[in-house]
């Protein structure tokens, strides 16, 4: 159940949409297992669907420990204490009430239409260019970009440098660990300003909100209000974007699965849970969790201080609970994938990705009937983070 000689992770992606093949070995011989990040550290690498489950909803398991100085790292850049990602306990559970009642199911859905119509002149455009056409830059990355931004308030033309931003906070190898701590202090800089902007002019935005919240019930401090409008910007379009792309490539990997949505788009729902599920990018999907004590998980001895990687895209594919998990299946039933994580740190955002993938699949499927790939399969380009796989561009023609 443990390695001797600690592997090295994140593994490396085949081509295509497939996870590493370690993940399928480990699940079967060694679950709990230790591996060596690329910090140097080393942690707990845990594989299989019920171990997963228990480190996210285990409070042993903490994730404000893992923001102290000297915890295990995966990578240059932490969320930090402020964040939410980065909290446990009593003060997560505060902030977390105060974040959730701005994404409810309810709110969510009186935002459907308006996501449609987007969507709908963002295919506009992107059919009157003709084909070729790259479905991330003019589809898969606007729509979610676009989304967080109108509801935070945020000027559309700052868009391209709010990108840029972020795509080197969550580099792993093409920056060095200054530019990334960099790029994040100008993500956290540009907030503030926005912040400020909002007190001297008042809106009736997300934004607007949290600032009159933290002004008039401080319910939120300074920094926890920056933290969180940083976290919204960031991790509120960057998943949502991989997830469109991803999803729409693995359809057209798959033309019986493309053809059965296109017959019966009343199975977009389940359709859009099966793309979650089987999404490549993510491998862990989760952060590093520091033990508090000795805690026993999989049949392995975890000791107080070790960190611990619960590995939710490996989860999703655990034979043990989803039948055949290779295998893509739009009409898939029973089991209840990880890909927004559980309990206490399940995604706030669950709700408004699913609305906008399942918008996004629609949109594709009514306007793009004939799409195909490009470039062959093999040429496609993914982003270097080796833990959130997502694709640079995705060429289409139809």
């Amino acid at each position: 159940m443990t390695t001797e000689d600690p592997g090295s992770f994140p593994f490396t992606f085949p081509p295509g949409i497939a996870q590493p093949p370690e993940l399928a070995r480990l699940r079967e011989e060694a679950p709990v297992t230790l591996v060596t990040l690329p910090t140097g550290d080393r942690a707990w690498l845990v594989t299989r669907y019920e171990d997963v489950r228990q480190v996210l909803a285990d409070p042993r398991f903490s994730r404000a420990a893992a923001e102290l100085p000297g915890a295990p790292q995966m990578g240059a850049s932490n969320p930090g204490p402020d964040v939410l990602l980065g909290m446990d306990g009593p003060e997560h559970a505060r902030l977390r009430r105060t974040a959730t009642r701005h994404f409810t199911a309810r709110r969510v859905e009186a935002l459907r239409p308006w996501t449609r119509r987007l969507a709908e002149r963002l295919m506009d455009d992107l059919i009157c260019a003709g084909p070729p056409a790259d479905l991330v830059s003019r589809f898969a990355l606007p729509l979610p970009l676009r989304l967080v931004l109108t509801l935070l308030g945020v000027p559309d033309e700052d868009s391209a440098r709010l990108c840029a931003l972020t795509d080197t906070a969550f580099s792993m190898t093409r920056h060095t660990p200054q530019e990334i701590l960099q790029a994040r202090g100008h993500l956290e800089s540009y907030m503030a300003e926005m912040i400020g902007i909002r007190r001297r002019w008042p809106a009736d935005d997300l934004l607007g909100a949290l600032v009159a919240e933290r002004d008039k019930e401080e319910r939120l401090t300074e920094q926890q209000l920056i933290s969180f409008a940083f976290l919204l910007v960031t991790a509120g379009y960057l998943s949502t974007s991989n997830a469109i792309a991803s999803g729409f490539l693995t359809l057209l990997a798959r033309p019986e699965q493309l053809d059965r949505l296109r017959g019966d788009p009343e199975l977009i729902v389940s359709a859009a849970e099966e793309l979650l599920r089987v999404n490549p990018s993510a491998i862990t999907g989760a952060l590093l969790r520091v033990a508090l004590e000795d805690v026993e998980l999989g049949g392995v001895a975890i000791r107080a201080g070790e960190g611990v990687l619960p590995a939710i895209g490996s989860a999703n594919h655990d034979a043990l609970l989803f039948a055949d998990p290779e295998r893509v299946d739009i009409l898939r039933e029973g089991g209840s994938h990880l890909a927004f994580g559980h309990r206490v740190h399940r995604c706030l955002g669950a709700h408004m990705a699913r609305m906008e993938l399942q918008v996004a699949l629609a949109v594709l499927l009514e306007r793009l009937p004939t799409a195909r790939l490009a470039v062959p399969g093999q040429d496609l380009v993914w982003k270097d983070h080796p833990v959130s796989r997502g694709l640079v561009s995705l060429p289409v023609t139809w």
